[in-house]
């Protein structure tokens, strides 16, 4: 299980539709999603926070 971690839950994360500690069967799932989550956020939220993708064992950070 891999899962994608958000460290920082910004008021525009918790206000988003998207989840934290979401778990992956397999770690292509989870990279593709973090990826694709940093991405939106970086472009879409209030650019306050900027987001990255750190891999740390099967944890995601994000």
């Amino acid at each position: 299980m891999f899962t994608i971690h958000i460290e920082k839950e910004c008021g525009c994360f918790k206000k988003s539709s998207y989840e934290n500690n979401m778990t992956f069967d397999n770690k292509d799932d989870a990279l593709t999603q973090a990826k694709l989550m940093e991405s939106h956020m970086n472009q879409k939220f209030c650019q306050k926070h900027m987001f990255y993708t750190e891999e740390k064992g099967d944890t995601l950070f994000t």
